[in-house]
């Protein structure tokens, strides 16, 4: 049996952050989908179906303003049964306030777009992708 290509889907608000992700992640060898969250908020986007049709071993979420609002969504939609066993990768653009908002349930990633901020991310989705057997 051989070992399947790691799978990210990143989601985000912002098509420039999307993309600046998508980069940075195709270049560390990982497969990269991606979508808005506002598409899967309106209903333009079955989040269910994204998955099963690109099963990602990881799935970056960014939680967006307003911020109460987006991590409601992202609890919403991580806590979905057919979703259990994935591995999420939370980012924001603004790492304070959203640690205050989820505690220590998960590590934030800040996205600035400086090379270290990338490089943590391009690590904890590496990282989170080993937690997820692949099939």
């Amino acid at each position: 049996m051989s070992k399947r290509e790691m799978v990210a889907a990143v989601l985000n608000t912002s098509p420039d952050v999307v993309d600046m992700l998508r980069r940075v992640l195709e270049q560390a060898g990982i497969v990269t989908v991606t979508g808005f969250t506002h598409d899967i908020r309106d209903g333009n986007l079955d989040f269910e179906s994204f998955v099963r049709q690109h099963d990602p071993n990881v799935i970056v979420y960014d939680i967006a303003p307003p911020y109460d609002a987006n991590w409601k969504l992202f609890q919403h939609l991580s806590a979905i049964p057919s979703l259990a066993g994935r591995q999420f990768v939370v980012t924001t653009t603004n790492k304070a306030h959203v640690e205050k908002l989820v505690g220590r349930d998960y590590r934030v990633y800040e996205v600035i777009g400086k090379p270290a901020d990338l490089g943590q991310i391009v690590r904890a989705v590496k990282e989170a992708g080993r937690a997820r057997p692949t099939r």
